[in-house]
């Protein structure tokens, strides 16, 4: 009778793949609809790659377009503009996870800490609200209070800070100040929103423990609260080192003008007017994947170094 009950036991597990498909296929017909979708529209476009290294034409084919080589790359390289977008990408960038990073990291603690649940809720959702805001809103509405008339610059002149207007979008030296607090502003509430989820899982006896031997409010958050949200940390800080050179399209694009365009030009506008408005897409695919290449290799570096700092394993 036993071998008997451990043969039906062990039944289900020999079941063939078509098996379980079918009797999984309630789950499958949820699952699928989106794996195709990740086929069709971010798998087969890996084939244009190949644009690359061709001399393609819209009036031709990408598989009758003569093989070039490496030869948009290195017209890259040689561009005299190549300093120019890989300096303020990699500063624009560089300035906003510096800052940006430990800012979200700090805002979610802050709101973790609120007690009254009605005021939380109020303060989570005023923070994200800028994330829904298109480019082309916020855009408009900072273009409005950095004019020479605008609010900045009038509270500025009310309270006696400044004698005349300052030209902030007409100032090259001002843009990426102006970008990085802009984009801080828009994303850091939304980016609370991954911390504020691990902060929910701390055990409140830790807390407890943690009154009743003294500690403070500080030692609680650093002690407790930080540590053990530590693997989303190194999470969205691997993520965070991989979109270095991934810099904000939109915001490039709204905030730039002819007197600002030393310093506000950045690899995906670049690319954008390269492939877009001057339709040489072989060039404009080149810096796509030269861009694509470099983040795949700081996202594997910043795992490594993370790794071996923290011990916390991304992948």
């Amino acid at each position: 009778m036993e071998s008997k009950g451990v043969m039906l036991k062990a039944t289900p597990e020999k079941r063939s793949f078509l098996q379980k498909l079918r009797s999984q296929s309630f789950y499958q017909a949820m699952v699928w609809p989106g794996i195709l979708l990740i086929i069709i529209f971010n798998f087969i476009p890996l084939y244009g790659i190949v644009i690359a290294f061709k001399d393609y034409s819209v009036l031709d084919s990408i598989a009758n377009a003569e093989w070039v080589g490496t030869q948009y790359f290195q017209e890259f390289f040689s561009d005299s503009m190549f300093w120019t977008v890989m300096s303020n990408t990699l500063g624009i960038s560089f300035f906003k996870l510096l800052i940006g990073f430990p800012a979200a990291i700090g805002l979610a603690v802050l709101i973790n800490e609120i007690v009254h649940v009605r005021l939380k809720k109020v303060v989570q959702t005023v923070s994200y609200l800028p994330h829904f805001l298109s480019w082309v809103i916020l855009g408009g509405m900072f273009i409005t209070w950095l004019s020479d008339t605008g609010l900045v610059n009038n509270l500025l002149l009310g309270v006696g800070v400044i004698d005349e207007p300052i030209r902030f979008l007409t100032d090259p030296e001002k843009y990426w100040a102006i970008a990085v607090i802009s984009d801080i502003w828009k994303e850091v509430g939304w980016n609370t929103i991954l911390y504020i989820a691990a902060m929910t899982g701390i055990n409140p006896a830790l807390y407890e423990a943690a009154r009743m031997d003294g500690a403070t409010k500080f030692q609680q958050i650093t002690r407790i609260t930080i540590p053990s949200i530590r693997h989303i940390i190194a999470l969205t800080f691997v993520l965070s080192v991989g979109g270095l050179l991934g810099s904000n399209l939109d915001q490039a694009l709204v905030l730039q003008n002819p007197v600002n365009y030393q310093s506000s030009e950045v690899i995906n506008s670049f690319v954008y007017k390269m492939g877009i408005q001057q339709g040489d897409f072989s060039y404009a695919t080149a810096v796509g994947l030269f861009v694509s290449v470099v983040s795949l290799i700081l996202v594997v570096g910043s795992h490594l170094l993370t790794k071996k700092i923290s011990d916390e394993s991304v992948f």
